[in-house]
């Protein structure tokens, strides 16, 4: 019987290895950097291996996945957040940060104020947070409207 763990313990390993590969196509460090660019991807690549090898030889009971609504939901909210990263460069940061957060805060309780005022008050401060607490280079509006 194969367990759940075991194929994501799999899949694991063979990320780990690709992204050890691809460490190997980085250019060659300097004098002063005897490790070079290679060495922290690589001790990343086999942490994951070695994390990876322990689900694939002791796996935990299969999971109890969630119901299809549940799924569905979680997809969606995937494509919010994936439809969001590719808003925020053309539409600026207030906009699509408003809708993701609207969108997401109706999933979790469908009430429409509420994820309103959630969705315009998480976008007004944490494009606050970020410009100027942290000074993040954002753009609140597209840069065709900014002057």
């Amino acid at each position: 019987m194969i367990r759940t763990d075991r194929v994501f313990g799999l899949v694991v390993i063979f990320v780990a290895l690709t992204y050890i590969v691809s460490a190997y196509n980085l250019p060659p460090g300097n004098l002063f950097d005897k490790l070079g660019p290679k060495a922290f991807p690589t001790m990343i690549g086999i942490g994951m291996i070695i994390c990876a090898t322990v689900l694939v030889l002791r796996p935990d009971g299969e999971p109890e996945w969630p119901a299809r609504p549940t799924l569905l939901a979680l997809a969606f909210a995937t494509v919010v957040l994936v439809a969001y990263a590719y808003a925020l460069k053309p539409m600026g940061f207030l906009v699509p940060t408003a809708i993701a957060a609207g969108v997401l805060s109706y999933q979790i309780t469908p009430h429409r104020r509420a994820a309103v005022l959630v969705g315009i008050g998480l976008s007004i401060g944490l494009f606050v947070i970020f410009k100027y607490a942290l000074g993040l280079s954002l753009f609140a509006f597209p840069r065709s409207l900014t002057v």
